[in-house]
């Protein structure tokens, strides 16, 4: 806490001066915003600038994720909207549209290259974090979900209603919803269940001209886009309706490791071979890491087994003695809990911990980090698996995640929704190195591109595919928003055959391409 707070001062004093001058556009875009606001709904309090440099730092860094961009660029950054009504958010995208400033929309800064929080050209961020309202109705197994709200607030909220309703979404309690379900986000219901965009049927969305629209009125290709396509290309999101989930009361959950030196090469080999083919009730993350060795100053890696199962202990022991014997579970390695508390257990915190704590939300940057992502669709070698190992003992921190398709995922359809990554995969990886000091992030990267390239061999190619929700600007990048070429680069890798249709939809709902960032959907007639 001590060194968030250092690092929150010191960048508090360089931004003082940065922030001398005001950025000229303000004023006008500002005065937009009153006015197209009403006294019932009051904008002023929602506007941050930087003419208070406190208030606006603190607004910028609370959900700014990635350190990388803890330190606004005030050349560029207009004004911060933190809206508190949807005419807020309708006025901040006629002023934006109008004064020609671009927009960025921000729900809980977990953007993994800031993209919803940086720009080069004149920008505004519209905040979602006020909007985060959540209403479940048990007896429809629905809910309505405001954008700005996290995930752990959504489990929270379920929860309180039916210890046996949840929604399948990701592990991290404090990913904004917006974004997550927009992207098409996932975690260990996915087997069972599918993904998020599998379970969203109605949505709000604010337009390119500030409209309101819902589900009828936007039409279903344009649904269909939002649902994995990723909203900011589109509109802002305001809030989804959604499917929730039946699950039992009890489920199980173990962590088990295994080192380098207890045979975790050959476990992990063997899972590559099951983990996608086990019954659809249970879901085993395979996690990579670097751990101290049993020798003084020696260092090894450690695969973490991280798993959910729909059911009683009992039940999963026998589908490990008989699929993944090899991983040597014993009864004393699992814990039986509610579904609520399992997500406690997923986001690392210890058996026991109030589940408050999924209520909690971050006020200061996260750390220096660079993740990318890759879908694999064959075992990879133990000599692959090898090469990838000393390759990771070069960091000082680096995990890779290993998911496991298979289950529903197979027989949902790759043109259901925008997330084309089903039928024929076997798992994706996410790459993950953290850094505690600025001058090292050159270093970093370069370090996370030849990790990247070591693993080629092994993962899907032509083209090599990654998932939006992990972004990555290293497999391409459109700044101008408007270089077709560039945006099918990277549009490729994240929706395969479905970009062709998202291309063809912002075409028709945004045909001047005002929603747009490094790595926006193009409308298909923007040359």
């Amino acid at each position: 806490m001590k060194a968030s707070l250092s690092v929150l001062c010191l960048v508090l004093l360089v931004s003082v001066l940065e922030a001398a001058v005001p950025n000229p556009n303000s004023g006008i875009f500002i005065g937009c915003l009153r006015n197209r606001t009403s006294p019932e709904n009051p904008i002023t309090d929602a506007i941050f600038t930087a003419d208070n440099t406190t208030t606006f730092l603190s607004s910028y860094v609370s959900y700014t994720k990635n350190k990388r961009y803890s330190r606004p660029n005030y050349q560029k950054l207009v004004a911060i909207v933190a809206a508190k009504h949807v005419s807020h958010v309708q006025a901040t995208v006629v002023c934006a549209k109008t004064n020609g400033i671009q927009l960025r929309i921000r729900s809980g800064g977990h953007d993994y290259e800031g993209l919803s929080y940086t720009s080069s050209v004149p920008f505004v961020i519209l905040d979602m974090y006020n909007l985060r309202s959540i209403t479940v109705d048990v007896s429809s197994k629905k809910s309505w979900v405001q954008a700005g709200a996290t995930l752990g607030e959504l489990y929270t909220k379920i929860n309180e209603a039916s210890q046996t309703l949840a929604f399948p979404a990701g592990v991290c309690p404090t990913v904004g919803v917006g974004g997550h379900i927009s992207g098409g986000g996932f975690g260990n219901l996915m087997r069972k269940f599918g993904i998020t965009v599998d379970h969203v049927i109605d949505a709000q969305l604010i337009n390119c001209n500030g409209k309101l629209l819902d589900r009828a009125t936007m039409g279903e290709d344009l649904f269909w886009a939002i649902r994995g396509g990723g909203g900011a290309s589109f509109g802002v999101i305001l809030s989804w309706k959604i499917n929730l989930v039946e699950v039992p009361k009890i489920l199980t959950v173990f962590k088990v490791r295994k080192t380098l030196e207890q045979g975790a090469t050959d476990v992990l080999y063997k899972w590559q071979l099951v983990a996608s083919k086990f019954p659809e009730d249970l879901f085993i993350r395979a996690w990579p890491q670097i751990v101290k060795g049993t020798k003084l100053g020696q260092r090894t890696i450690a695969v973490v087994f991280f798993a959910q199962f729909l059911g009683p202990t009992d039940k999963l022991m026998a589908i490990m003695n008989q699929s993944l014997p090899e991983l040597g579970l014993r009864r004393d390695d699992c814990h039986e809990m509610s579904w609520l508390n399992t997500t406690l257990f997923w986001a690392n915190y210890p058996v026991g911990t109030p589940t408050r704590v999924l209520l909690d939300r971050p006020s200061s940057p996260g750390e220096f980090f660079k993740s990318k992502s890759d879908n694999v669709k064959k075992p990879i070698p133990k000599e692959g698996l090898e090469k990838i190992w000393k390759t990771m003992l070069k960091f000082n921190f680096v995990w890779i995640e290993f998911n496991p398709y298979g289950g529903v995922m197979d027989r949902i359809p790759a043109t259901a929704t925008a997330f084309p990554h089903r039928k024929g995969n076997l798992f994706n990886l996410q790459y993950s190195t953290i850094w505690l000091d600025a001058k090292e992030t050159e270093t970093k990267l370069n370090m996370m591109k030849e990790l990247y390239e070591v693993a080629a061999p092994y993962v899907s190619s032509n083209p090599r595919e990654a998932l939006l929700n992990f972004r990555d600007v290293d497999i391409g990048s459109n700044p101008s928003g408007v270089n077709v070429d560039e945006a099918k680069i990277y549009g490729y890798k994240y929706f395969l055959e479905n970009l062709k249709r998202l291309m063809d939809v912002k075409a028709k709902c945004d045909p001047e391409n005002f929603f747009k960032n490094e790595q926006s959907i193009s409308p298909a007639r923007v040359m």
